[in-house]
Formats: structure tokens, sequence, C-alpha cells
């Protein structure tokens, strides 16, 4: 499969977190050639593949939700009050086009800069933003609900250099690495049983990677995510990381030495490239959760460079996640980290 059709496909889909079904049900159609797959109650995602009766487990995990934002208030005029669901980048909402789940089309609002004296030029707080969907409030109550999911309505585009940009890169792509890792591993003899776990609110609370991980009871995860990429204005380790350079590798206290390791190694052996990540601590991804996961769980993590994170110009390269996915592949391959 074209792994950018698939991040194309997966980006269309709603699924802001705890409401992840249409991005799931995007994803499990491209899984189920390949895997046994079936969700929770959670809204998390499984896809069960290779030796199902091995005595080890690895887990790979990507979240599948996207940030958004939800219907807190209607006002007598029809006008909508949201709050974030997720770490949405309130820079950019200002007349920001928005969807609801169900596609209904509206405009946050803003103060034309003929009727400004200046004092609105700053990010409006998410308390004071409202949105505009055109109808009254008789009409806009039997169409929306407080509680009510929207997100971003731009599409997928490609731009020069084979770079995409669209929202939901974060972490769509991501997911899309692990459907071509199952491809890859189709028909492969493996020594592992080896689970897919596309997991849900990770943008608000990490919840789908703490249940899921803990159904699963993994022996070695692989946590995949988007990180940052160089861009104008940005200093210190990521100014070094390009697009179309390959994954960055993780290097954390909560990470795995052995699987970090060998990841290294294979990708040398491999001659995927590689671009590198410190944290001094927690890393902000699933990786957190799944490591502390009953007794803990070995977890590395492989992270796509990413530009623009949380706004509806994320931008990447599909090249970055092809090469992240065939990492991961030759590593199951090889029996894993601690191969006996």
């Amino acid at each position: 499969m074209d792994i950018k059709e698939i991040i194309f496909a997966l980006c269309k889909a709603q699924g802001v977190s705890g409401s992840e079904e249409t991005a799931a049900e995007v994803a499990a159609r491209y899984l189920e050639p390949y895997a046994e797959v079936e969700t929770d109650s959670n809204g998390n995602l499984y896809a069960t593949l290779g030796n199902k009766n091995a005595g080890r487990t690895i887990l790979l995990d990507a979240h599948i939700d996207r940030i958004g934002l939800i219907v807190t208030d209607i006002n007598d005029k029809g006008f909508i009050k949201v709050d974030k669901c997720g770490g949405m980048d309130i820079r950019v909402l200002q007349n920001a086009v928005l969807t609801t789940e169900d596609g209904l089309t509206g405009v946050v609002c803003s103060l034309p800069p003929h009727l400004s004296d200046g004092s609105e030029d700053k990010a409006t707080p998410i308390n004071k933003l409202w949105l505009d969907f055109g109808m009254s409030c008789e009409e806009i109550n039997k169409k929306i609900s407080i509680g009510d999911k929207l997100t971003f309505c731009e599409q997928p585009t490609e731009l020069l250099g084979g770079k995409i940009t669209s929202p939901a890169l974060d972490n769509r792509c991501s997911a899309a690495a692990l459907i071509r890792v199952a491809e890859m591993l189709s028909g492969r003899d493996l020594k592992y049983k080896v689970v897919i776990l596309l997991s849900a609110q990770e943008e608000t609370y990490g919840s789908g990677a703490m249940t899921g991980a803990f159904k699963i009871d993994a022996d070695e995860a692989i946590v995949v995510d988007v990180s940052f990429a160089n861009q104008p204005d940005v200093s210190g380790q990521y100014a070094n990381v390009e697009l179309c350079k390959g994954p960055m590798l993780g290097y954390s206290p909560i990470l795995n030495k052995a699987m970090t390791g060998k990841l290294k190694s294979i990708a040398e052996c491999e001659g995927v490239p590689l671009q590198y990540e410190a944290m001094s601590g927690r890393t902000g991804t699933n990786a957190d959760h799944i490591s502390i996961t009953k007794g803990g769980v070995k977890t590395a993590m492989l992270s796509i460079p990413e530009r623009y994170m949380h706004t509806q110009a994320e931008t990447m390269h599909p090249n970055d996640a092809e090469l992240t996915a065939k990492l991961i592949a030759s590593y199951i391959l090889s029996g894993g980290a601690f191969d006996d």
C-alpha cells in the first residue's frame, strides 16, 4: 500500500479524543487483511498478528485520536461556545473553519480589523471565542448539542518536495506507519505475538494507552508518535531535525536501553537513516503510560518529524513514516531486543 494514501484517508476522518470511532473504522479497513481486528469500550483498536501462541508479546502503539473542540454552550442568538478537547493551539483559531462530526460547517467569529482598536490583536482566550454556524438558536439546537465535538475543516494537501500538510497528522501518520508494519509482516514467520494498539484519548488523558497496555500485558512495546522538526525560530536539538531524513529515536530514563540500542543497530544494518531525541524525563507520549503498566513494560520510542504541530497546517514527509515502518518490521523479524 502507498503510505501517503493511508495517511490521507486517516487524516480525513474525524475522531477527536473520546470519539475515535470514525478514524478507527478507516484504520480497521486497512488492517483487516493482515490481522485480527477488534475494539473495546474505551475506543481502542487492536490488531493482532504473528504467532498468537508465542510466549512473548510485543505491543506497537500509536494514538488514533486528534485534537479538537467541544461544545459548552449555545446562546439565544445561535452562537456557540467551545472549549479545547486536547492541546488545541488557540493562536490559529481566529477565523478557522470547523466541522462537526455530522459534517456541519461553522466559523470562528472574528472582529474585522476596521472595527478593532488593536486590543484584539493577541490570541483570543478560548472562553471568549464564539462559533457561527449561520443558523438561529432554534435551528442550531436541532442539529448541535452540548458535548458535540468539532475539529478543523481543512483537507490533506501535497506540498512541493513530496511533503504533505493536514490537520491530524499528529498522530495519523504514525497509525499509518503501523498499518504498513502489519502489511510488511503479513505471512512472515514471527517469534512474537504482535499487537498493534491504535489507542484512544492520548490528547486528553492517555486513558487508551493505559487500559490497552494493561489488557495486552506485553513484554516489550514500541510507541510511535510525532515530534518537532526544524522550522524558523526553532533552536536547540530540534533545529537539527529534518523532514525526509528518517524517524527520531528516543532516549529517556523511562525508555529501555537494550531496545533503543537494538533499534539503532538494525537501522545501521538496514540503511535506515535515524535522527535522535534526548529527553531528561517524561516523553510526553504514551510511552510514559505504557512503561509503567502493571509491573512495567520495556518500552522504546520512535517519532516522526513534524512541523507546526497542533495546528491545521501540520507538515511532514510520508517517507519518514515509511522508514519508521521498515525499522519496526525489521526489529520484529529479528526477534526483538531479547531474542534467546
